[in-house]
């Protein structure tokens, strides 16, 4: 995180509008491969079904919280942008 620091400290003046799109591609390869490691587990596999609705309650409320927080920071930064121009 240091050297990301650093790197974007360095390179602040430079105009890289090809970051956003290389980060998204590096989260989404991160996801596939938690994904892929997890599926590839077979004790997680095998007691996916001792799980129960609580943990998926519990995982459809975070990831819905998730959403709903990442929407309302979009809104509230893109709107107050707006408001200024």
């Amino acid at each position: 995180m240091l050297a990301g620091m650093c790197f974007g400290f360095l390179l602040r003046k430079q105009r890289l509008s090809w970051i956003h799109r290389f980060i998204t591609f590096l989260i989404w390869l991160l996801l596939f491969l938690l994904g892929a490691e997890v599926g590839a587990n077979p004790q997680i596999i095998e007691g996916l079904h001792t799980l129960g609705v609580e943990a998926i309650v519990l995982t459809l409320g975070g990831l819905l919280g998730s959403i709903a927080a990442a929407w309302a920071l979009w809104y509230y930064l893109y709107k107050r942008k707006e408001s200024r121009s």
